[in-house]
């Protein structure tokens, strides 16, 4: 029987426990280089020392112009790469695991002085409109995932995630509530994301698993549900994704008709439903804080991880703290055993 300490294999990646920490911008790059900072060693290796056996570092952006803001991580330079390199390192140290979010804000950079899109449609009043991509410029931007995630490879993490949830370029592409092209971009709506799949993998070792997060359904009026977003996936996984980090909205203003759910473990049956559906591994994700939920989301064979952030923000330390609470055994730190003997 299966549970949340359950370690788990799947292709090159070997983890003690079912417990991620997900991807949670910091927006702490004070110099606005894309470097990881101080804050981020402390903010990652600390979830590591915690016990969690997948941590997914933030956002990472394939491009200047492509951050959400200009305090947020980067991968475009060789120069990016040795930060990046200490945290996995340190990390390893304490017997986490470390993926890397690679991304592309899309209409949602910020800062960019004219973001990019799919389409000349912008995210909300607040936003710039967007520059629509040219088909030419379309083609080129997979290239730029890859480079990213050379680098990424370089710096030795264990697994690479492409955003392409909440909102931003892949999840513009894929959904036709932004993308309004009438080329093959637009006739294909998986068609961007397969590239940049294809595009990654190629600098990927054989063994090293692919995540995508996506957004299973969306919050606005007119929004995709499963019925599109399974047949993405399903494109997404036979371009070459090994795994589905399943979480939901982003991609607009919040619909009246459309909240998503305040309860715990509300997007627990997306990730099932992918699970069942696609046939891959899926990472679960959304109010799974309590121990017992989290455990029993595995117990039951929804899904197979559990990605915990509030938790983990709140407390660096939740994963040692679930072990205790579930009677659970699992390594604590020598210089902490006093606080977890029973």
């Amino acid at each position: 029987m299966i549970d949340l300490f359950t370690p788990w294999t799947f292709k090159g990646l070997e983890l003690k426990n079912r417990v991620v920490m997900p991807p949670m911008c910091q927006y702490s790059v004070e110099k606005k280089d894309g470097i990881a900072t101080d804050w981020h060693y402390v903010h990652y290796v600390s979830r590591a020392i915690g016990g969690a056996g997948l941590i997914i570092i933030e956002m990472t952006d394939i491009e200047p112009d492509g951050r959400i803001t200009d305090n947020d991580l980067g991968l475009w330079s060789d120069e990016q790469i040795p930060a990046l390199a200490r945290i996995v390192d340190a990390c390893h140290k304490y017997g986490a695991k470390v993926a890397i979010q690679i991304a592309h804000a899309g209409r949602k950079a910020q800062d960019a002085p004219v973001p990019v899109a799919p389409s000349a449609i912008a995210f909300n009043d607040e936003y710039k409109t967007p520059r629509a991509l040219t088909t030419d410029e379309v083609k080129a931007m997979p290239g730029r995932y890859a480079q990213a995630v050379k680098r990424a490879v370089k710096a030795g993490f264990d697994a690479i995630e492409l955003h392409g949830a909440h909102g931003y370029l892949i999840h513009q592409f894929q959904s036709a509530f932004t993308n309004k092209r009438t080329d093959e971009y637009g006739e294909d709506l998986s068609r961007f994301g397969s590239e940049v799949v294809q595009a990654v993998k190629k600098e990927m070792p054989t063994e090293m698993p692919l995540i995508m997060r996506i957004s299973a359904i969306e919050y606005v009026n007119g929004g995709y549900g499963l019925e599109h977003s399974i047949p993405i996936a399903k494109a997404y996984k036979e371009a070459g994704v090994d795994l589905f980090h399943v979480s939901a909205g982003g991609e607009g203003p919040i619909a009246a008709a459309g909240k998503p759910g305040t309860h715990a473990a509300y997007q627990v049956p997306f990730a099932r439903e992918i699970r069942k559906a696609v046939g891959t591994p899926v990472i679960a994700v959304g109010r799974l804080d309590d121990p017992q939920l989290a455990n029993a989301v595995i117990g039951n064979e929804e899904a197979d991880l559990i990605a915990v952030g509030r938790g983990m923000l709140r407390n660096p330390y939740w994963t040692l703290e679930a072990a205790a609470k579930l009677h659970k055994e699992t390594a604590v730190p020598e210089q902490y055993l006093a606080g977890f003997a029973h």
